[in-house]
């Protein structure tokens, strides 16, 4: 438990975070945000952060020891797509019970782990520890060394129980535990100038297949995204590459910034959500390779790609400039779609009457009022009850959000479109941008709106 709350105040004393260094000694201490109330952690603790964080590695074994509510809790919660194999859908659990809380679960770990091995032969086995464990006083990190030890496979332990803190912390407490048991464990079999690590980028819904091959007309080689449809061996080796880009916000922002401290790979946070945004983040890799030692052609190439991916990603929204312009928007979401979706709507004439910034920080903040103005709506947290409210007197024509919010919406009769992690459509890229306006018009414009604000057939 020592170690543990040694690892969170080192992960709270993050200096790449700007918020974080403006905070005197004192403040800092006390961590990023406030603890969580109890009944209030399903969804949002770290336990929760971390395996969303590590999960979408996909031949990894993931292996949550604790009672069972917790694997079903986070298991596939996202859409998170794998271009193969497909282990990290399975779920591993020690399913805990009152005996193992009362004489410990270590050997039922290790039983577990031994199980996994022998019939899935995994490249690595990551454990997740839970509250109960953590309080009962399991030693994850002492069963994985014996274990790794035994099967000649790593076995990575991930610290970060659920009462640690929110969700947000979890994320870097996963990647500490990346940090600490697997970047720079592995080589490529050979590196090249335009080696690329993508950082924060979960591949929801294919996101990542969308990006790659602009990448891959540029001559960029994605050595390692982490984690989206990741392979073990990619973050092992993931230390050898020439520059890096944080998608995320600044949920893995501890492991770019040590990633520049260790092996000297610079890194910038970009996005890919907008045709602006996304030719900006383009730039920005080919300005930092060529800075690393690739040739000065690649600013040509990125430029020229530009140049035609973004007259042809206009001409497709040409047709729904029209039909979207003045439209209101309400945007219930947070972290780097608070500002990067404000700013690729705003480019289809889409009016945003107010964005959450609950789980923002201060430089997404800094960002939206930059694309919005001073004038800019922030909702520090709306309750479903102003929801409601703003939907039901049309100062909104529609909400993207999450599926949590999705029925207030729908009492509402106002149309609805998912824009968190368990959405089914990529927003990424150009060709996500399209697919997001049309997602939009077509929700919008369905005729069961009309239908369902026309009184019964029997009043």
């Amino acid at each position: 438990m020592t170690a543990l709350k040694a690892r969170i105040q080192e992960v709270f004393d993050e200096p790449a975070c700007d918020k974080n260094q403006g905070k005197s000694e004192k403040e800092r201490k006390k961590g990023c945000t406030k603890q969580l109330a109890p009944g209030a952690a399903a969804g949002g603790c770290a336990f929760d952060g971390a395996k969303i964080a590590l999960q979408p590695i996909v031949d990894v074994a993931h292996l949550v020891h604790g009672p069972i509510a917790c694997e079903g809790n986070s298991w596939d919660n996202r859409h998170a797509l794998s271009s193969g194999v497909q282990t990290y859908r399975t779920g591993f659990t020690t399913d805990i019970g009152e005996l193992d809380v009362i004489y410990g679960g270590e050997k039922r770990l290790y039983k577990a782990i031994r199980e996994i091995i022998e019939k899935y032969d995994p490249p690595a086995v990551f454990v997740y520890q839970t509250c109960v464990t953590a309080l009962v006083g399991d030693d994850i990190e002492a069963v994985c060394k014996a274990a790794s030890a035994k099967f000649g496979k790593p076995v990575i332990p991930v610290n970060a129980p659920g009462f640690a803190g929110i969700k947000n912390l979890g994320n870097k407490l996963g990647g500490e535990a990346l940090l600490d048991y697997v970047i720079g464990t592995a080589e490529p079999e050979f590196t090249t100038p335009y080696d690329l690590n993508i950082i924060g980028e979960y591949n929801l819904s294919g996101e990542l297949w969308q990006v790659k091959p602009l990448l891959d007309a540029m001559g960029v080689r994605i050595l390692a995204c982490i984690s989206g449809d990741a392979r073990y061996q990619e973050v092992a080796y993931s230390h050898r590459a020439k520059a890096a880009m944080m998608v995320c916000s600044k949920a893995m922002i501890n492991i770019a910034r040590k990633m520049e401290e260790r092996y000297q790979i610079p890194f910038f946070e970009g996005s890919f959500y907008g045709i602006a945004d996304v030719s900006d983040s383009l730039r920005e890799i080919a300005r930092l390779l060529v800075q690393q030692g690739a040739p000065d052609d690649l600013i040509g190439r990125t430029e020229a790609l530009i140049a035609v991916e973004e007259a042809r990603a206009w001409a497709r929204l040409e047709p729904y400039k029209a039909r979207l312009a003045g439209k209101r928007v309400l945007l219930i979401t947070g972290g780097v779609k608070s500002w990067s979706v404000v700013a690729a709507l705003q480019e289809v004439g889409i009016e945003i009457v107010g964005t959450s910034v609950k789980k923002s920080t201060r430089e997404d903040k800094d960002r939206i009022k930059e694309i919005m103005g001073d004038e800019a709506h922030m909702i520090d947290d709306m309750t479903p009850r102003e929801m409601y409210a703003m939907l039901k007197e049309a100062r909104a024509d529609i909400m993207l959000s999450g599926g949590r919010s999705q029925f207030v919406a729908l009492k509402a009769k106002m149309p609805w479109l998912d824009i968190n992690q368990e959405r089914h459509h990529g927003y990424a890229g150009y060709e996500g941008m399209i697919k997001l306006v049309e997602e939009i018009d077509k929700t919008l414009y369905n005729p069961v709106w009309q239908q369902v604000r026309l009184p019964a057939p029997w009043e």
